[in-house]
């Protein structure tokens, strides 16, 4: 996983220690334990767990953690102290409700009416001011680049291409009118509604030689990146949904759609207008056959096609099977 400023996209909006955070979400909590407050200055994940951080753990989670003193534990598992010898955890009865209070109150994002960028207007794009673009790179009409954007060397980004809370490495192309950064779709399905969003406070990572075609949609991750591997080559109206890792060298036809949290090895290859579903694990030399709807892990070297997707010699079969019955 690659590591990043989060500040440098979403900048703190107000400095809480672990017994303001008691105080802040005092209406939903069951039980906690501050063993020694501190101050919070980052977000953890069941993935990276950083220091000075809230860690939000929902109990249908699994994850494996070394303690520390300094994270504290905010969670909906009521036996959560029963299991873990954790010096800091708060108990609470709704974690998205509190996953929002929290960090609404927090950090600065583009959801909240109170973010704010500067830019500046350079041939004929909107430039942020705490951007960072490398000077062999060249940047089309019509684009904007959001506040803690990074471009390295030698990218083409196109017409109409909105970049923000991303990183882009070298020898990138971005073609015309695709998004990346945008916001993931978290929210709670028992209370919906614009307002009610849950912070999307992680980022976009596209790593060395990524070619994106036109009219794609990357979204950011909840709390870390979502990745884009090397030399891999995205065609026209893709979507790519929030906390989405995809390895080295993928292969992704026209308008596949990749559902949160999925992560895909090396060396994919995705025939247009497949569907794949959240919270997978795709293997390395993975072929999935076009319009196909993946809904299970799959495992290294498989091709697969058809829905729900199988094995392509048993889809064959199946297809050859149908067409017979119905002669």
């Amino acid at each position: 996983m690659k590591s990043f400023d989060r500040s440098s996209f979403f900048p703190i909006k107000k400095k809480f220690n672990s017994n303001d955070i008691v105080s802040l979400i005092h209406n939903y909590v069951q039980k906690f334990n501050i063993f020694e407050s501190f101050q919070i200055n980052e977000l953890s994940s069941n993935l990276i767990f950083r220091n000075n951080s809230i860690f939000f753990l929902d109990k249908n989670v699994r994850y494996e953690y070394s303690l520390k003193k300094d994270i504290l534990i905010i969670t909906n598992d009521y036996d959560f102290c029963k299991k873990k010898d954790c010096s800091n955890y708060i108990i609470v009865n709704n974690l998205q409700k509190c996953y929002q209070i929290i960090l609404n109150k927090i950090y600065f994002h583009e959801d909240s009416i109170t973010f704010n960028d500067e830019f500046n207007f350079i041939n004929n794009s909107y430039i942020s001011k705490f951007s960072k673009i490398d000077s062999s790179s060249k940047i089309g009409n019509g684009c904007t680049i959001g506040r803690g954007v990074i471009i390295g060397k030698n990218c083409i980004i196109k017409n109409n291409v909105v970049i923000k809370n991303s990183i882009l490495s070298d020898d990138i192309i971005i073609s015309d009118n695709s998004t990346l950064g945008s916001t993931g779709f978290g929210f709670d399905l028992s209370n919906l509604g614009s307002k009610n969003l849950n912070p999307q406070l992680g980022i976009v990572y596209i790593d060395d030689g990524v070619y994106i075609g036109s009219n794609c949609s990357i979204d950011r991750a909840k709390i870390d990146c979502t990745y884009i591997g090397k030399n891999s080559m995205l065609d026209n109206l893709i979507h790519i949904a929030h906390n989405v890792i995809i390895g080295n060298n993928a292969c992704i036809a026209g308008q596949v759609g990749i559902a949160g949290s999925t992560n895909l090895g090396d060396n994919i290859i995705i025939g247009g207008q497949a569907g794949i579903s959240g919270h997978l694990t795709i293997g390395n030399n993975v072929k999935i056959g076009a319009k196909s709807g993946v809904i299970k892990n799959i495992n290294d070297n498989m091709v697969v096609a058809g829905f729900p997707a199988t094995n392509i010699k048993d889809w064959k079969k199946s297809v050859i099977l149908n067409r017979k019955k119905n002669v």
